[in-house]
């Protein structure tokens, strides 16, 4: 920016928008004098560079505005997880989903964790089959990220918000 920009020569834009030509980086900082105005290097790797006349407070407050916005705009999406067994209750099992229906319509992705406990492992349909019944219960509000998969002593797998048309 203004006296630190030391191109022998760099293209010009004026505070408008128009090119001003090419021209050397002292002839640029004279004209952004005279405006009372910044020169601030918008390309420098540019050939040759571009360098724009502006008013640097003004661009600085500018862009900030414009990432504060898109942070605002930002989907923030957070994973919560429900865990399950092989042998849970009819009634638990509709607690758990009514839980699970929450996250998905505050727009959080459901990660279902089911725990086989000692020899249930031996039956994993068993598992399968109880995981199909919780999807069953929350399939109006969420899809099948990821389907379930085998992770050791758990059936793991991801449910997320429907998309809003």
């Amino acid at each position: 920016m203004n006296e630190d920009i030391r191109f022998s020569s760099l293209l010009l834009i004026g505070k408008d928008g128009e090119q001003l030509g090419v021209m050397s980086a002292k002839e640029a900082q004279e004209k952004a004098y005279e405006q009372n105005l910044d020169l601030y290097c918008v390309a420098p790797n540019a050939n040759p560079p571009v360098c724009k006349i502006l008013d640097y407070n003004k661009y600085r407050y500018e862009q900030r505005k414009k990432e504060k916005e898109n942070r605002k705009n930002q989907a923030v999406t957070q994973v919560k997880e429900i865990k399950l067994t092989c042998q849970i209750g009819l009634n638990d099992l509709k607690t758990k989903a009514r839980h699970a229906i929450e996250f998905l319509q505050v727009g959080n992705r459901v990660k279902v964790r089911l725990f086989y406990k000692g020899r249930e492992l031996t039956h994993p349909e068993v598992g399968r089959d109880t995981w199909n019944r919780f999807y069953e219960l929350v399939q109006d509000y969420g899809d099948i990220e990821k389907p379930p998969i085998q992770d050791g002593k758990y059936l793991v797998g991801t449910i997320a918000p429907k998309k809003k048309k």
